[in-house]
C-alpha cells in the first residue's frame, strides 16, 4: 500500500508537539502510514453507516462530527485525505466535502495525540530525536 499523504504536513504536526526534539524522516513516514490506515478504516465504518441509512454519500456525521471545521485551519491537506477515504470503500460511495474535511480533522487529532505520546517516549528514552520506533511503541501501548 503506497502512502497517499505527503510527509511534510505530518512532520509539521509532529514538530508542533516535539518541543526541542528533532524529528526523523522515518518518524513522519511511520505516522503518515498510521494515519492512512486509520483513515481508511474510519471511511469503511462511515460507508457502512451510510449504507445502513440508505445513502451513497458519506457525510461529516458518519465520522462522528456534527459540523466540519473550516478547511483552512487544518494542517493535513484534504485532497490526499479524500484519496485515503476512498481506498477501501466501494466505488458506489461518494464522499461529501464536509466528510473529507471532517475526516481530515479527526485524523489530525489522531496524529496530534500520537505525536505527543511519541515525543514523550523519545524524551523518556533520553534521545533528542523522535523516531519511527517511538510511534511504533506508542501505538503498541494504546491499541
Amino acid at each position: 500500500m503506497s502512502v497517499e499523504l505527503p510527509f511534510a504536513p505530518v512532520d509539521t504536526i509532529i514538530r508542533r508537539h516535539a518541543g526541542d526534539l528533532r524529528v526523523s524522516a522515518d518518524a513522519a513516514e511511520e505516522l503518515a502510514r498510521r494515519i492512512q490506515r486509520r483513515g481508511a478504516s474510519l471511511a469503511e465504518d462511515a460507508a457502512e453507516r451510510a449504507a445502513n441509512d440508505g445513502r451513497k454519500t458519506l457525510m461529516a456525521a458518519d465520522f462522528g462530527v456534527d459540523e466540519a471545521p473550516d478547511e483552512d485551519v487544518l494542517t493535513l491537506p484534504v485532497a490526499p485525505v479524500d484519496r485515503i477515504a476512498r481506498l477501501d470503500i466501494a466505488d458506489q460511495f461518494r464522499v461529501s466535502k464536509g466528510a473529507r474535511v471532517a475526516l481530515a480533522d479527526v485524523l489530525e487529532s489522531y496524529a496530534e495525540e500520537a505525536s505527543e505520546g511519541a515525543a514523550a517516549l523519545a524524551e523518556h528514552a533520553g534521545r533528542r530525536t523522535v523516531q519511527a520506533e517511538d510511534f511504533e511503541t506508542y501505538f503498541r501501548l494504546v491499541e
